[in-house]
Formats: structure tokens, C-alpha cells, sequence
């Protein structure tokens, strides 16, 4: 008898999806079964889940095929309907044994009703190089474009001392870099006894477990990067030099629109003050083309904050109108403008990205091995094709060699 075909789960959309798709995988071992862990940050993003539960079934027409993540939360009704679908799970079920175990066809919980997480993840990412390890769910911000608190629920945070003994756990088996993750990270610990920062879980972690080598912090709020959490930030070299800031726009008036909390110039100061401390540090930010209103004006104020602000990691998308949000009622930008804003957007970024690559050319850097073992991350989060494969998980030393407009190549160092 030929064994049962593995269960596949695929991840769309953010870090945490990943953290939670090791859990998932867990509680699935042994059946025959696609989950599709869908993410709804954007119109585009809900399509591309459709388009991978169809193709999910195309190419397992046996398996169960079992949707869950936030566009199943915020929208149970229409992925049931699909004739592809099984069953749809929400966000607030999908990490429970109980929820796996049932037949109702839809298990969707109030996701608003949760108040606590957990660090709810599998004993390692046997898949990737690095683990991911949640540390915060949900959020308690309501900006006007977003209905991702609508998919996560509100702000909550893991207690520390389970974060660290999940990390050291990760350590021992084997993981050498570790990425927190979170909703929006840097609400961390005000729902817990004695309201911990992000920055006391980040030096907890560090004392706790010595023998962790790198820390990456994913998606930061600038406006809530505090004096300690900056010193770590810039300060610690078990912090990877690459931090990425929840920007969304560089002009004031969306940036009040969008109901953001920092300004552009906040944004700017921010990332002259991280440079001046650490001038190796790499910046990432998300930026959206052709929110309701923007015209010209506000739009190059948005392009002139790549050069503005360092921004070599760009995460561009052009504004997509969630129903229920109050920016869907706003006047909206025309659809092909804002394909052409993003792309503009796009063109900076990548400039300003080929430009950064260049002045690494020569250097040494320690790299993170990834699968197959031809390639991987260094510090600053640039992508390295390696000359020859070494093995995925090591760190290694390497002499960049060459820059594309996307990633660098280097050459091994002698041991």
C-alpha cells in the first residue's frame, strides 16, 4: 500500500502566516489535505488566494482542500461557496487541534472577541533557514485603507517568558536566525502584567538565550520605536542592520487621511537618526500608490521619500478599496493612475535598491544559507547567489562579487 500524500499548506501574505503555517502543518500531519492560509491585505491579495485554491484542486483533485487566514475570516460566506473549498476555518480556530478535528464545513469565530494569543508554533521550520516566532496578533489601530483587524482582531501579545523558551527551543534544534513576528509588532506588552515593550521582550530574549546569533524584528511602526528599543535596534550586532517601517505614504495630508499617527518629516528624522547610529543598517518600507484624494503633488512626495529616507527594501502596491473601510468612501484615485503611480514607485525603489547593491560589491559579509544551498541573506537582508552550494542553515563568510538590480553574487571565503 503506497503511503497517503503529504498535506500541503500554502502561505499567503505576511511572516506571521508563515509562523502559523508550521503550526497548521502540525495539526494536519498525516491527512490528505491542501490548506490554503490566505491573506486579504489587498483586493489582489484575496484573488490570488482564489487563484490558488483553484489550482490547489486542479492539482490534488482528491485532497480536502481547506481554507483559512484572514480573507477566510473576513469572508467565510463566498470561499464556502466555492465549489473547490471543503471547508473554511478562521483565524481565531485555525491553530487549535479542535477546530481540525471537527466537520462542520465553516468554523469561523468573533475574531474580535479573542483577547490573548500564544506562541503557537511547531518545534522547528524544518522548510526555512530561519524560524519565525510570533510574539503579537491582531491589531487595535484603525487605519482608514485597512481591514486586516477585521481578519486579526484586537492587540494582544505573547508573554515573554514563552516567547524565550520557544526561541531557545528553536536554537537547540538547530535555527541560528530568528524573526519576530507580529500584526503590528511595536504594540507589544500593554496587555500583559506590567506592560512590557517590544524593546524589553527584545533584551529578554537576548540575555536569556546566548546562544541565538541573529535577530531580525519584522514590520516596524516608526512612531513607536522607543529610546530602548532604538539603542537595540542600533546598538546590538545580534540584531540583523535591517529594520522595515510602516510608512504607507510621505505626504501629510494622506498620511492624515490614512489616519496614521507620524508625519513625513517624523519618517525622515527616524531614518537619519538609524543611519547616523548604525550607517549600515538596510531600510524597508511599505508605500501605497494613489490613496483616495492623492493627486500629483502628494504623490511626489511619497516617490521623493525613497531617496529621502534610504529605502532599499521597498514593499509598493498600488491602494486597493477594502469594503467596509472608510477610505472605500473617499474619492477614489482612477484605477489605471494608480497602477502608474505604483510603478513610478516601483521604478524609484528599484534604482535606489541597485544603487545600495553596488556599494556592497567588495565587502565581507556573514550569509544565512537558504534551500537548495545556492543562495541566502546577509545581515541587511540583501539576497546572495552563492558560486558554489554550501549547506542551508550555516552561516557562512563571503566576499560579494557582483550586483544585479535584485540581488548580489559572491564567492565563499576560506575557512
Amino acid at each position: 500500500m503506497s503511503p497517503a500524500p503529504a498535506p500541503e499548506v500554502i502561505s499567503l501574505g505576511c511572516r506571521l502566516n508563515i509562523a502559523e503555517s508550521e503550526t497548521i502543518r502540525a495539526l494536519v500531519a498525516g491527512r490528505d489535505m491542501v490548506v490554503v492560509n490566505s491573506c486579504a491585505v489587498t483586493n489582489a491579495a484575496v484573488k490570488a488566494t482564489r487563484v490558488a485554491i483553484r489550482r490547489a484542486k486542479r492539482d490534488r483533485p482528491e485532497a480536502q482542500i481547506v481554507v483559512t487566514g484572514c480573507a477566510a475570516q473576513i469572508d467565510p460566506a463566498s470561499f464556502a461557496a466555492m465549489p473547490e473549498v471543503d471547508r473554511v476555518i478562521g483565524n481565531a480556530d485555525k491553530l487549535t487541534a479542535l477546530a481540525w478535528q471537527a466537520e462542520a464545513p465553516v468554523v469561523v469565530s468573533d475574531i474580535m472577541q479573542v483577547h490573548e494569543t500564544a506562541p503557537h508554533l511547531a518545534a522547528s521550520f524544518s522548510a526555512h533557514a530561519r524560524a519565525f516566532v510570533e510574539v503579537q496578533n491582531g491589531c487595535d489601530h484603525r487605519c482608514t485603507f485597512c481591514a486586516i483587524p477585521f481578519g486579526r482582531g484586537p492587540s494582544r501579545s505573547v508573554p515573554a517568558g514563552a516567547v524565550v523558551d520557544r526561541i531557545a527551543g528553536l536554537v537547540d534544534s538547530g535555527h541560528r536566525e530568528i524573526v519576530l513576528t507580529g500584526v503590528d509588532l511595536t504594540s507589544y506588552g500593554p496587555d500583559l502584567p506590567g506592560a512590557p515593550t517590544l524593546g524589553q521582550l527584545v533584551e529578554r530574549i537576548l540575555h536569556h538565550v546566548p546562544k541565538l546569533e541573529r535577530l531580525r524584528l519584522s514590520s516596524l511602526d516608526g512612531i513607536e520605536i522607543d529610546d530602548r528599543l532604538f539603542a537595540l535596534l542600533t546598538g546590538d550586532a545580534r540584531i540583523m542592520p535591517h529594520v522595515h517601517l510602516s510608512f504607507q505614504a510621505g505626504d501629510d495630508m494622506i498620511l492624515k487621511r490614512m489616519k496614521r499617527r507620524h508625519s513625513r518629516a517624523e519618517s525622515v528624522a527616524l531614518v537619519e537618526r538609524l543611519k547616523a547610529a548604525r550607517p549600515d543598517i538596510a531600510i524597508g518600507a511599505d508605500l501605497i500608490a494613489g490613496f483616495p484624494t492623492e493627486d500629483a503633488a502628494m504623490f511626489a512626495n511619497t516617490r521623493a521619500l525613497i531617496d529621502d529616507c534610504h529605502i532599499v527594501h521597498p514593499h509598493i502596491f498600488p491602494y486597493s478599496p477594502r469594503a467596509g473601510t472608510p477610505a472605500a468612501r473617499m474619492p477614489q484615485v482612477e484605477p489605471e493612475v494608480r497602477r502608474q503611480r505604483a510603478a513610478l514607485l516601483r521604478q524609484a525603489g528599484e534604482t535606489s535598491r541597485m544603487n545600495w547593491l553596488q556599494t556592497l560589491v567588495g565587502t565581507s559579509q556573514d550569509l544565512l544559507v537558504e534551500r537548495p544551498g545556492d543562495r541566502g541573506h546577509i545581515g541587511n537582508f540583501a539576497e546572495v547567489l552563492l558560486d558554489e552550494p554550501a549547506i542551508p542553515g550555516d552561516i557562512v563568510r563571503i566576499t560579494i562579487t557582483g550586483a544585479t538590480s535584485d540581488r548580489l553574487s559572491a564567492t565563499r571565503e576560506p575557512s
